[in-house]
């Protein structure tokens, strides 16, 4: 359990310099050969090794908590069909009567009732989406023109949400494998749990065999996830919600694994969201089963109480992802293992190298 920190701490603390080129543009040809930093929060320390050792460094007893969610190909792309001007989405969330939520680009605004032709990956025009209603900072609402499943229209126009930092977000072929977990299951979410994307299943079947077990709970990853903070004050800054579930079964699970000695090691920082906002939630602010929406924002002065190691990859600077791992570990542990990161060149981001906190 870390020290609270004083809460208050300007938003510059977070920040840090990256060399552009230790930003990762592919995933490894082999997920789990990827760098593993291992991050000793008692004796303050920092090693190296690789994800494949993770049978050797984790031990019989703990069990491994993943994100099931599922990236849908949430980027969509198209024209104002009365003007012909470029207009891009990228789907959030279905509401009822199929209308959903889209953050949309345009130039200008879009009009009630105005239509959007939509194009798949070979350029061709595939059916229309029509604006039912305007929301604040670029949502929009919409819906298909016919009316049709969602589902069908992402798989016949949507593409990977890859975030800008990966070739300008443009997807190639591998990326509908690559960007998503070996776990996913549920789908909803428009970025992939990054953490997840380390675990093949020889490494899981490995991680079995040495004593480990693994659980899933579901948290779909949106916006309130990559936001950028703009306050100057942490607890001026408001996380958008996102829908999180943990079932009464891997509760069960979780706390006798952690009556009998076993740690909770979180597999992403989606999944310590998941499990504090579930403990959050409860009564006796114990871990219970819990489903809804979230928009817990982990900050220097929270009390972990599900949590004993956090798995993750390197965050951006100044954001909600940098706050939650550093009040985990402890600032300055955090800037150190950021430093040396960055001067043994490992690789940054979605498809980069990651950090074993214990």
């Amino acid at each position: 359990m870390t020290s609270p920190e004083n809460i208050g701490d300007e938003l510059s603390r977070y920040d840090y310099v990256l060399p552009r080129e230790l930003i990762a543009q592919e995933a490894l040809p082999n997920r789990a050969d990827a760098r593993l930093m291992l991050i000793d929060r008692a004796r303050q320390s920092i090693d190296h090794a690789h994800v494949r050792d993770l049978p050797q460094i984790l031990r019989a007893g703990d069990v491994m908590v993943v994100n099931d969610s599922k990236v849908v190909p949430a980027r969509l792309v198209g024209f104002r069909t009365l003007t012909q001007g470029r207009w891009e989405g990228l789907f959030l969330r279905e509401g009822e009567q199929g209308v959903a939520e889209l953050l949309g680009k345009t130039r200008g605004r879009l009009q009630v009732a105005e239509t959007v032709t939509l194009r798949d990956l070979e350029g061709r025009d595939q059916g229309r989406l029509v604006v039912v209603a305007n929301g604040n900072e670029g949502k929009v609402l919409m819906r298909p023109e016919p009316l049709e499943d969602w589902t069908s229209v992402m798989e016949r126009c949507g593409r990977v949400p890859l975030p800008p930092y990966i070739r300008n977000g443009q997807m190639v072929d591998d990326d509908r494998v690559r960007y998503q977990t070996v776990f996913a299951r549920s789908a909803g979410s428009v970025a992939a749990p990054t953490a997840g994307l380390h675990f093949t299943p020889d490494l899981i079947q490995r991680l079995r065999q040495a004593g480990l077990a693994f659980v899933s709970v579901t948290l779909h990853v949106g916006l309130g996830t990559f936001r950028p903070i703009q306050s100057a004050k942490l607890e001026d800054h408001q996380m958008h919600s996102e829908f999180g579930e943990i079932s009464d079964s891997v509760v069960k699970r979780l706390n006798m694994s952690r009556s009998e000695g076993g740690r909770t090691i979180a597999v992403g920082t989606t999944s310590v969201r998941v499990l504090e906002s579930a403990a959050a939630n409860a009564p006796d602010l114990k871990l219970s089963a819990w489903k809804g929406e979230t928009d817990l924002f982990i900050r220097p002065g929270h009390s972990f109480r599900t949590v004993d190691g956090l798995m993750t990859n390197f965050h951006l600077p100044k954001s909600s992802l940098m706050v939650l791992v550093s009040t985990f570990a402890g600032h300055e542990l955090i800037r150190q293992a950021y430093q040396e990161a960055i001067q043994q060149r490992y690789r940054f981001y979605s498809y980069g190298d990651c950090m074993l906190i214990l």
